[in-house]
């Protein structure tokens, strides 16, 4: 099979397109022929080394295919069985050898594209505005990247639970999109705090999803209510430095919190739940999803440059050549 391999730590050329033996499932897996395949800012951090991986290795943690042979002990699905998953590190290849509880079974009417395109944002975007900080109806909230895979969907639901959503975006044409999933109000980078301040008569919001990091931090703490909480869940434009928590007290009694996806899918019941939540939605035309572009295994390194430039919106997406048209 065709997979790619990072060698050392480096820039998006240090991924290469190589041949590997195809994999065969141990007990408790299924090996899936992969279809589509998820691009996320966690692979970056991966190729490059901030989130250190053991050398060499396969990026990517999302995918969704066709199970093609199970290992002992698998119950749940069977060859030609259509499913997705995320958090099992080796997706850009060919084939993956997935254990069997990460997988998810696609509803039918919904196709592998779709699933990959869901499964880590679209779970994200669940867990932060039901569980991290469960919106209610009258809530101001601030979505930083609203026009990115994971703030399009964020929006939706949010707006879905009540709350009142003020996005930001980089350009015009991404405001666009943050209006059409539903932003109440939508603010460039460089103007959010005073305009934040200015859409809620100075009040503040009750939450503030960044994504961001370093950029926005400190100015998404300035937006913040009293007793308000950020949820810092990325970090786009680098690390956020060490913070003196004395600086949530004068501020408001703030909350602070830096949740990932592993965590609010921890165990089968909970992972079942959250995904039928969303890939449900999406079928049913109650989520939409915006893939902006679909590229071949091998232009990885295009794909990762693509989304460090900030230049997406929604979606990113690697199809193997073996995926089935």
């Amino acid at each position: 099979m065709k997979a790619i391999r990072v060698r050392e730590y480096g820039g998006p050329e240090a991924m290469r397109l190589e041949d590997l033996p195809d994999p065969s499932p141990r007990t408790g897996e299924v090996t899936v022929r992969i279809e589509a395949i998820g691009v996320n800012f966690i692979d970056v951090y991966q190729r490059t080394g901030l989130y250190p991986v053991t050398l060499p290795f396969t990026p990517g943690s999302e995918a969704a295919g066709e199970v093609v042979a199970v290992g002992a002990g698998v119950s749940d699905v069977r060859p030609g069985d259509k499913v997705a998953w995320q958090g099992v590190l080796g997706a850009y290849a060919d084939q993956a050898a997935v254990p069997a509880d990460h997988l998810v079974r696609l509803p039918d009417g919904l196709g592998t594209h779709d699933g990959a395109a869901a499964m880590l944002q679209g779970m994200t975007a669940h867990y932060l505005a039901c569980s991290t900080y469960p919106l209610r109806a009258g809530d101001a909230c601030l979505v930083h990247s609203a026009a990115g895979g994971v703030g399009l969907l964020l929006t939706q639901i949010a707006r879905a639970r009540g709350a009142r959503v003020i996005g930001t975006v980089s350009t015009p044409e991404k405001a666009a999109l943050a209006r059409e999933a539903g932003a109440h109000e939508v603010v460039l980078y460089g103007e959010f705090e005073a305009e934040v301040r200015r859409f809620t008569g100075g009040a503040g919001v009750s939450v503030v999803y960044d994504s961001v990091g370093r950029a926005t931090f400190d100015r998404s703490l300035a937006c913040l209510a009293p007793r308000g909480m950020l949820v810092l869940f990325g970090q786009s434009s680098g690390p956020v430095p060490p913070i003196d928590p004395q600086i949530l007290n004068q501020r408001g009694s703030l909350y602070l919190t830096r949740p990932r996806l592993g965590h609010y899918v921890a165990t089968r019941a909970e992972l079942l739940e959250r995904a039928g939540d969303v890939l449900g939605g999406i079928r049913d035309g109650l989520l939409k999803l915006r893939i902006f572009r679909e590229l071949p295994l091998a232009q990885a390194a295009e794909a990762h440059r693509l989304l460090e430039s900030r230049a997406t919106s929604g979606k990113l997406l690697l199809i193997p050549s073996s995926a089935k048209a």
